[in-house]
């Protein structure tokens, strides 16, 4: 909690207090004796002053024994607390009327009720002190906790982000090498997908979200990069509909599926890789569907390929109930059926 917002939580306490006090006087049921000389003034004034003394010395203590191994320690020590501030509470009270408000000696006969009213003023206000405190050190504790978490998540998205872009620069440097071997032409033109996708791993992928007209320009020159090494034109068929206007997606959050598929993708299917991209007013779909090699007839959890588990983690992440990832083989024919909510 903010020290401003600490503040305002204790002045509200004291005006509570004070308009406790006061309450009798705005109902006229109050002696008019009390009112005469402000004997119920100076009252008010001196118990305010004890009340703030044993509010603020509860309020600093007692969190020293909350750290305490043995927590049934607090109880007697509350006890012990609270008789110490009676017995400090009590001379400054007397001293108060007999010297500063100069009280008659008849007003001033000292009684077991007073000491009775003392030690309540002082295990109330005790109280409070303690509630308050608690409430507050809790509320720090929770936005200390919320932030520890939020700090976490946001080291494993980077973590499982830069779990992707190894193994992708990985297979693609594979890829150029087998173009530049065979001293392929084509071999420059890798280059430079590779260096603008680079580009867009490099700076653009740091963020949480990204534009998605730029994931999908990512996503195209990935494919690009990848049709280089197959040399079938129609392999892959690509749809995007609807607007890309000021929507945004996490990066490097699509192109497993895609990856996956040119993996583990039959290359004797055209189209071999069908990807659908449907963006909706209150929702995207994205769509990935392959034909698995006939040797590769595994569960769809299988047939996903490597960095699954990673993408629904960060869908869990980035994404938390607003999300619907379905995958399913059917046959030879594998679907990966994406959908995340605005």
């Amino acid at each position: 909690m903010k020290s401003r917002y600490k503040i305002l939580v204790h002045i509200l306490f004291w005006i509570y207090m004070l308009n406790q006090a006061f309450f009798p006087i705005y109902l006229n049921k109050i002696d008019i004796k009390l009112l005469q000389d402000y004997i119920y003034l100076k009252d008010i004034f001196i118990t305010t002053l004890l009340n703030i003394f044993v509010f603020y010395s509860v309020y600093f203590v007692i969190p020293n024994f909350m750290k305490l191994k043995r927590k049934w320690y607090i109880f007697p020590f509350v006890i012990l607390l609270a008789t110490v501030l009676s017995a400090i509470r009590l001379p400054i009270e007397i001293a108060y009327w007999k010297y500063l408000v100069k009280l008659p000696p008849s007003q001033l006969m000292f009684q077991y009720d007073w000491i009775w009213a003392t030690l309540k003023y002082t295990v109330i206000i005790s109280i409070y002190a303690m509630l308050i405190r608690f409430s507050i050190d809790w509320f720090d504790s929770q936005k200390l906790k919320n932030e520890l978490i939020k700090e976490r998540q946001a080291s494993e998205i980077a973590l499982l982000r830069s779990q992707v872009n190894p193994h992708f620069l990985f297979n693609t440097l594979n890829n150029i090498y087998s173009l530049v071997y065979n001293k392929s032409d084509e071999a420059p033109e890798a280059v430079m997908k590779l260096s603008s996708i680079m580009r867009y791993m490099l700076y653009d992928s740091n963020t949480d979200f990204v534009a998605l007209h730029k994931e999908i320009e990512y996503l195209n020159s990935f494919i690009e990069l990848q049709q280089l090494r197959i040399r079938q034109k129609g392999f892959v068929e690509i749809n995007v509909n609807g607007s890309m206007d000021n929507r945004t997606i996490a990066p490097m959050l699509l192109i497993p599926f895609v990856e996956n598929a040119f993996k583990h993708g039959n290359k004797n299917h055209e189209p071999g890789i069908i990807i659908d991209l449907n963006i909706k007013t209150d929702r995207m779909d994205f769509l990935v569907t392959n034909f698995v090699k006939p040797n590769e007839q595994r569960s769809s959890e299988e047939a996903g390929g490597f960095g699954l588990e990673n993408i629904k983690r960060r869908l869990g992440l980035l994404y938390p109930d607003k999300h619907d990832l379905k995958l399913n083989l059917k046959g030879d024919i594998f679907k990966v059926e994406l959908t995340i909510y605005n």
